[in-house]
């Protein structure tokens, strides 16, 4: 490829005439990633303020990340759960010991870890509970995002990810996020699982009323229900805490992982719980080729290993903290609402001004790269390495463009 079909126009038009239309990407071609920042094919750079939906948590190309990649890519990269491997006890161990949990279960992305998490929860509760066989229900919140697999779509209530794609999966019951009573009455003597986001990232930042997860735990536990909390976006520093489950006082029984877990260099997912539950699994009953391979623990080990720190999860409070308090200034000027915790925010934009859509497109003109969702909201979530001066900078560019 010449250096005239690397710019942006030639770079987009091919991606264009050659990809499916599954995403809806900003006119950006982005050629090189340093922390907060990318730089596209014209020598633009941007702050990086969507950070791969939270698997950049780590920022763009880390340095004792790309260091533990560098060292397995010269050893050995794949091996398959046939055999063990020696990343695998390393970092299987390090992640158990983070979560509180006596178990884990590699696998690589985050949909293929709620697959995990469904099945396991079926198989608890035929095998422990007694739930008879095909009668299994999962109770889920309205407004969630877990992925867009048949099964997950099964219950997405986002005519979006889930309208043309059936017949969907039986087995779910959804309820609205945040209302304890509905989910207190959708519970049956065959509710397995209740499956969560501790604050619904695609729905809009969306966080939960106060007292709502330690409502949804001592349901689950009057009720012999597993707690399952999807932590793929949240979690691992996000929000302030290693677990963003952490800030209403609540322990699941099962954390479904993903994204930051694979440092933003390989997909690296996983569900942890104790040996009462991730035990049901026997030999061949689930497994993934590539779900624990060794460039992926590799990495994963040192993900781990920055999340024990504690630093991360102190840069997330702290800067998050500032964050808020600049874009509370923008409420009634420009800006409806804002809601998130630590480093991530859900922004409404009034939609008299222009949509989430209009807003990302303004905010790239001048540096700032943001995704929106539902009409005129847009999602900060910056790495958790950014600075306090890369924060001002994004919040006076929305400042700018709502008005200028």
């Amino acid at each position: 490829m010449t250096s005239v079909d690397m710019r942006t126009p030639g770079a987009l038009e091919e991606a264009e005439r050659y990809t499916a239309h599954n995403y809806h990407p900003l006119p950006v071609v982005i050629a090189e990633g340093d922390g907060a920042w990318v730089t596209d094919v014209d020598g633009g750079r941007y702050l990086d303020f969507l950070a791969g939906y939270s698997a950049l948590n780590f920022g763009h190309r880390h340095p004792e990340l790309i260091a533990a990649a560098h060292a397995q890519l010269d050893r050995v990269t794949l091996t398959s759960r046939a055999f063990v491997h020696d990343q695998f006890a390393d970092f299987c161990r390090g992640l158990a010991a983070l979560c509180g949990k006596e178990l884990v279960l590699p696998m690589n992305t985050g949909a293929e870890a709620v697959e995990t998490a469904i099945k396991v929860a079926r198989k608890w509760g035929y095998r422990v509970k007694g739930v008879a066989d095909e009668q299994a229900e999962i109770i889920v919140a309205a407004d969630n995002f877990h992925g867009r697999t048949t099964t997950i779509v099964s219950f997405s209530t986002d005519p979006d990810a889930r309208a043309d794609f059936g017949p969907y999966t039986p087995g779910f019951t959804v309820v609205p996020y945040g209302d304890l009573e509905a989910l207190a009455d959708a519970i049956t003597p065959n509710t397995v699982a209740v499956l969560m986001e501790p604050i619904q990232g695609e729905a809009g930042v969306l966080v939960p009323p106060a007292g709502f997860f330690a409502g949804v735990r001592e349901l689950c536990t009057a009720n012999n229900v597993l707690f399952i909390a999807d932590e793929i976006q949240s979690g691992l520093g996000r929000t302030g805490k290693t677990f963003a489950i952490e800030h209403e006082g609540v322990v699941p029984d099962m954390y479904v992982l993903g994204k930051a877990l694979g440092g933003g260099i390989v997909p690296v997912s996983a569900v942890a719980a104790d040996r009462e539950v991730l035990g049901v699994l026997k030999p061949g009953e689930h497994g993934s080729t590539f779900g624990g391979n060794p460039l992926a623990c590799a990495v994963g080990v040192e993900v781990v290993k920055l999340l024990e720190t504690g630093e991360f999860q102190r840069r997330s409070a702290e800067l998050g903290e500032r964050l808020h308090t600049s874009l509370a200034k923008l409420i009634g000027r420009g800006v409806v609402a804002v809601r998130g915790r630590g480093l991530w925010a859900g922004v409404d934009i009034d939609p008299a001004l222009m949509t989430g859509r209009e807003a990302c497109e303004r905010l790239a003109e001048r540096g700032v790269l943001v995704k929106d969702t539902h009409g005129s909201t847009i999602r900060l979530a910056p790495p958790l390495v950014v600075t306090g001066g890369e924060l001002d900078h994004a919040v006076a560019q929305l400042e700018a463009i709502l008005n200028p």
